[in-house]
């Protein structure tokens, strides 16, 4: 991380294949999900926040530090020794030239995606849980907007500086307000398959 990077946007690339297919685990992305919103974790604490079992949490996270994703943490030993996240985000290359590089990145989005809709999924399923101002101000929906790729490319940045504005609450928690929870923002927007053809039947004289 540069000396002018500030934590909360501070980011790890991925390019290497084999860094790529290790990331592309489940299990794997739940405890860096963990590692960045929760601060560090031994085996131990990991293991009873995901289900999992602390001999499987540790060998997840010792091949994560293989690539340089997480690292350890002062204090402890063993599955008592605290592991922490690298960075607050992982960056895949969307146009790799290599191919095993490109296959890798696409099987890390499709693993990713997933696991949105499994979060989404298990909203759905506790919604009745929830008092009705969180049932209220959650959000669930899409739109359809014609964009230019420029323009597309200017609203996520848009979007992001948005959202960047609460971005300190999840290094520092005496910055949350009372009240506040972790919340999953996901955010899609993409181009429809056959918008391009048909504008051009629409152009064609």
């Amino acid at each position: 991380m540069g000396d002018d990077e500030a934590p909360e946007r501070s980011v790890t690339r991925l390019t290497d294949p084999k860094a790529l297919r290790a990331y592309a685990h489940p299990v794997r992305m739940t405890l860096i999900g963990l590692l960045r919103t929760r601060g560090p974790l031994t085996a131990t604490q990991a293991a009873k926040l995901t289900g999992e079992s602390s001999g499987t949490c540790s060998f997840h996270l010792r091949q994560l530090a293989k690539y340089g994703l997480v690292e350890e943490a002062a204090g402890g030993t063993g599955r008592e020794r605290p592991w922490r996240a690298t960075a607050m985000y992982t960056s895949i290359d969307d146009d790799a030239d290599d191919p095993a590089a490109a296959a890798a990145g696409a099987l890390v989005r499709s693993v990713v995606t997933e696991s949105y809709f499994e979060r989404v999924t298990r909203w759905l399923d506790q919604r009745g849980e929830a008092s009705a101002q969180w049932r209220d101000a959650a959000l669930l929906g899409d739109r359809f907007l014609y964009l230019t790729p420029g323009e597309l490319t200017e609203l996520g940045e848009k979007i992001t500086d948005l959202v960047d504005g609460y971005a300190e609450r999840t290094l520092r928690p005496e910055a949350r307000p009372r009240g506040a929870r972790q919340v999953s923002m996901m955010l899609f927007a993409f181009p429809g398959e056959d918008e391009e053809d048909e504008r051009d039947e629409r152009e064609s004289p």
